[in-house]
């Protein structure tokens, strides 16, 4: 369920998009019917149809999964509530603006608020998230919680700025495809490689204390 929700957001902003791209008259139609009070003109146009009826559907998704969450009387993670933040400014500016720059600004923003949230509570609190989101579960020498958290910060910051890269030199459907696919893809590769570093970290579980019990010695 939590797996679901997590990707609900992105699963329904693909799909909105690639439905309303290859039916641009449409879009472009409905939005300015049932949108354009929320758009500077009111009217929508065939370019800004698909994004701008796409970014209503995130902002909406967004929403409710928070909601479903509390109603679930669970703790919303921080990055979720960074998330929600971003999708309701800058995926109101593309709706007002009619320029989807600002919803392409999203992920970076939230990669980027992401690592400087992990890099500040290492460096001047001394916390390090990873561990204690996963300390309960795994015991690891400090350097090592100290290299998985600069991983994280350098893997945010760095998807952060290839985010940039795709929107700005290539075009919105190309965007909003390596936003669905390239991004989980690449997360997916870090995470298995993260995976990979701690396996050579873990404790052996037959390497216990005290050996074999030696035998008692037999009784005269």
């Amino acid at each position: 369920m939590k797996l679901f929700l997590d990707f609900l957001p992105l699963i329904l902003f693909f799909g909105t998009f690639k439905y309303a791209e290859s039916h641009k008259e449409w879009a472009a139609a409905f939005a300015t019917e049932h949108f354009g009070f929320l758009v500077s003109g009111g009217s929508v146009g065939l370019e800004e149809g698909p994004v701008l009826l796409a970014t209503l559907v995130v902002m909406l998704a967004t929403l409710t999964q928070v909601l479903i969450i509390k109603l679930r009387g669970k703790k919303i993670d921080l990055m979720l509530w960074i998330s929600l933040g971003l999708v309701v400014i800058l995926g109101g500016a593309t709706v007002w603006f009619h320029n989807e720059t600002f919803i392409k600004w999203k992920p970076t923003g939230l990669y980027w608020a992401m690592a400087l949230v992990f890099w500040a509570s290492q460096a001047f609190w001394g916390k390090n998230l990873i561990k204690t989101m996963m300390g309960a579960e795994l015991q690891l020498p400090s350097l090592v919680w100290l290299n998985l958290n600069r991983a994280w910060v350098l893997f945010f910051a760095s998807m952060g700025a290839l985010n940039l890269y795709v929107a700005y030199n290539y075009s919105t459907s190309a965007w909003a495809n390596f936003k669905a696919f390239g991004t989980t893809g690449l997360i997916l590769v870090f995470t298995v490689a993260q995976g990979l570093y701690l396996s050579r970290h873990l404790p052996d579980p037959s390497d216990k204390d005290g050996g074999d019990t030696p035998q008692e010695s037999s009784k005269p």
